[in-house]
């Protein structure tokens, strides 16, 4: 049994993806396509130095394009914030008057103890503040 080239070069198309989906390292799926594209030029009839030269290319163009565009989409990615860290900075209804001894706001939908940043200052139930820290279970906010 004689298998024709273009079959070889899509075994080892699907032999390279699986390391891309048991590491997550797009490299693989990049030599892939080339794998692909150099089956593609077996089936067409071109030779090997030619198919080799195709997988070659392609991998390599991909790799100097898609790899700079990803690295960049990865640093430009949104840090998302959880816990205590997402709630600095938020705004809050104040529920009971807060001034710097205590009092309630009303966060992210739960009700929390508070006060102020500065002790000199107060708010009126209804007001809206911002939550500048957490400080254990209350909320300092200005």
């Amino acid at each position: 049994m004689d298998i024709d080239a273009w079959v070889w070069w899509l075994i080892g198309a699907v032999g390279l993806g699986i390391p891309l989906v048991l590491t997550a390292m797009p490299e693989f799926g990049m030599f892939a396509v080339g794998a692909v594209a150099a089956a593609v030029t077996a089936a067409l009839g071109g030779g090997v130095v030619v198919q080799v030269l195709v997988f070659v290319i392609v991998s390599v163009a991909l790799i100097a394009v898609v790899r700079p565009i990803a690295n960049r989409h990865r640093d430009q990615r949104p840090q998302h914030r959880s816990g205590i860290d997402a709630l600095r900075g938020r705004s809050a209804v104040v529920l009971e008057r807060v001034d710097g001894s205590g009092g309630r706001i009303k966060l992210a939908g739960e009700i929390w103890s508070a006060r102020t940043l500065d002790t000199d200052t107060s708010f009126e139930p209804g007001q809206s503040v911002d939550v500048v820290e957490i400080d254990g279970a209350t909320a300092v906010v200005m």
